[in-house]
């Protein structure tokens, strides 16, 4: 089941400088970032409300459901690349997926607490399905390779960026100001408008993400184990409902506590299993490791970094002075000053490494992670102190500034430890655990997502300096672990990468 390459593509094919099929997935992922950061923008708040039609959900609920909800966003991105490898193509698979994401916006708009849960269900399944494979025809549409290649990424995630800049604006806008379930429901009409665009583009594609099932009885088999893994799941899901109603009662918090101690005993098993068990070389079982200690770093990073759409969402919300010259700016358009940093600053980032590899003195794989995670703590140190100023009791609130400076910073943070992390897992792998390895990366990212919602659950009950400067302490603390161990992690790598 082999997914042929497009041929090089010019002249009137072209785009930019790059094949003309890079426009349709710009464009594609653009919308299907604006309907999910759109969405996610006013999600807690929507929960929390209880004036405007919201459920009127105590934070630590609400928080917990948004950290469930962004956490299998990236843990189906999982079983989603299986079924674009073995069932579906990349092709198929981003169509059908983002019909499912349009239907769970749409469903979220209709004003019932079943089409709501409903809805999300609905998108997590839908993204699971469109997000991997997106990259993956990126890549297909450069057969060639190099910095060619790299250069169209790049490109795309300029697309990410936009669509995360304008969704909380408009979803935002029509949530806060109007009626929350218009911002749900436009985040379904960018869904949709991608939709149109990708299938208008297919031509664009030659054959790159086409599925030839030459093997009827591999087709045949996946299709078999696909229906054992939803029977499976059904399964899984019927038993804790049922374990729920008659026995354990545990909350939605406990669920995601839960679901994080598995997360966690999951990755301890698998990591030593590959670095103690396997057939693997000396040298590949070290940068398995070495792949382990990132896992752990991203977690811990993405634990902080995405706290901006539940805790630092409800500070804005809550405890920022949003007025100017009368008008009152919603809350969730300080969503849009992450996207706004990483588009202006990206390109820096990109000169910045490049300019210090020349001159053999770019940082290591450790300390670009110590950077990540020690400027993550300074934002959330920004925090601490902003909040020391912000009365809980109806008044004005504090300069929306300070949460400008923290996203500043995290956008840093981010662009330190990110790229880095993704790039060096795809480099550290050895060669037949790739997929596997960077299904440790999506892991990762989403026990962080967990985390983040679990952590931002104490909003209510800690005081907020304290709450900031404990996610200080634990990021900037972490990053120095990073940085004492650079040179044992270094040899551990290598020198070949």
């Amino acid at each position: 089941m082999d997914y042929p390459m497009a041929p090089p593509q010019t002249g009137e094919g072209m785009w930019m400088g790059h094949p003309r099929g890079l426009m349709t997935l710009f464009f594609t992922e653009l919308w299907e970032r604006f309907s999910y950061y759109g969405m996610r923008g006013i999600l807690v708040l929507f929960l929390v409300d209880a004036v405007r039609g919201g459920f009127a959900m105590d934070t630590a609920t609400a928080a917990a459901i948004y950290g469930l909800y962004t956490s299998m966003v990236y843990l189906v991105a999982l079983p989603g690349g299986w079924i674009a490898d073995n069932l579906m193509g990349q092709r198929n698979a981003i169509f059908t997926g983002g019909v499912i994401i349009a239907c769970g916006h749409f469903s979220m708009a209709v004003p019932t607490t079943y089409t709501f849960y409903q809805g999300l269900i609905l998108i997590i399944i839908g993204t699971g399905l469109l997000k991997p494979n997106v990259s993956a025809i990126v890549g297909g549409l450069y057969p060639e390779g190099g910095a060619r290649r790299d250069a169209g990424f790049s490109v795309f995630y300029m697309g990410i960026n936009i669509g995360a800049l304008c969704g909380p604006l408009i979803c935002g806008y029509l949530g806060e100001n109007i009626n929350w379930h218009y911002g749900f429901g436009a985040a379904g009409v960018g869904m949709v408008l991608g939709l149109i665009q990708y299938r208008l583009g297919y031509k664009y594609f030659h054959t790159v993400g086409v599925m030839h099932h030459e093997d009827r009885g591999k087709f045949r088999l996946a299709a078999r184990r696909l229906a054992v893994g939803i029977g499976a799941l059904v399964g899984v899901v019927a038993m804790i409902a049922l374990l729920r109603a008659t026995v354990f009662h545990f909350t939605i918090q406990g669920f995601a506590r839960g679901l994080g101690y598995f997360v966690i005993a999951l990755a301890l098993l698998y990591f030593s299993y590959i670095i103690f068990l396997s057939k693997l070389e000396k040298v590949d079982r070290h940068r398995v490791a070495v792949i382990f200690f990132l896992f752990i770093g991203a977690a811990l990073f993405w634990s902080g970094f995405e706290q901006a759409g539940s805790s630092m969402n409800l500070f804005a919300e809550r405890l920022t002075d949003r007025t100017f010259a009368g008008w009152e700016m919603p809350a969730s358009w300080l969503q849009s000053v992450n996207p706004v940093f990483i588009i202006a600053l990206a390109p820096v980032f990109g000169w910045l490494w490049v300019a210090l590899a020349s001159r053999r003195r770019e940082p290591s794989i450790p300390v670009k992670f110590f950077y990540g995670l020690l400027l993550l703590g300074v934002g959330f140190l920004v925090m601490a102190w902003g909040s020391l100023y912000a009365a809980n009791d109806g008044g004005p609130g504090v300069s929306p500034m300070w949460l400008v400076v923290t996203y500043f910073m995290h956008t840093l943070g981010e662009l330190c430890l990110s790229p880095v992390g993704l790039s060096s897992v795809t480099k550290l792998a050895p060669r037949n655990l790739v997929g596997q390895m960077m299904g440790t990366w999506f892991m990762g990212a989403a026990l962080g997502n967990l985390i983040a919602g679990l952590v931002a659950g104490q909003f209510e009950t800690l005081p907020l300096p304290k709450l900031f400067l404990m996610v200080a302490i634990l990021a900037a603390s972490t990053g120095f672990l990073f940085l004492i161990f650079s040179r044992p992690i270094k040899r551990l790598i290598g020198n070949s990468v």
